[in-house]
């Protein structure tokens, strides 16, 4: 097991993520700030800036499907879960 040094994220960063992340299901919630943190980690410094940028490139990756169904778990969930296993 990797043990990593927790993110150093001011409040306003965590107060824009936490509202970028509302809407989802909890289960996407999860998986979004999963892959957040893992695209942040390693970075010495982190500005609004970065999580800005982050946060555009994974709605645009995971989130811009038009087929996306809640009730389905939609495009989002089957990236993750295909991540996930290998």
């Amino acid at each position: 097991m990797t043990v990593r040094a927790p993110l150093a994220l001011t409040d306003s960063q965590i107060t824009a993520i936490m509202g970028l992340v509302r809407p989802l299901l909890p289960r996407q919630r999860t998986a979004f700030l999963e892959m957040l943190a893992a695209k942040l980690n390693g970075r010495h410094e982190i500005g609004d800036g970065t999580i800005y940028l982050l946060c555009r490139e994974l709605q645009r990756e995971y989130f811009a499907s038009r087929t996306f169904d809640r009730d389905e778990g939609g495009k989002y969930d089957r990236i993750v879960r295909r991540a996930r296993s290998g």
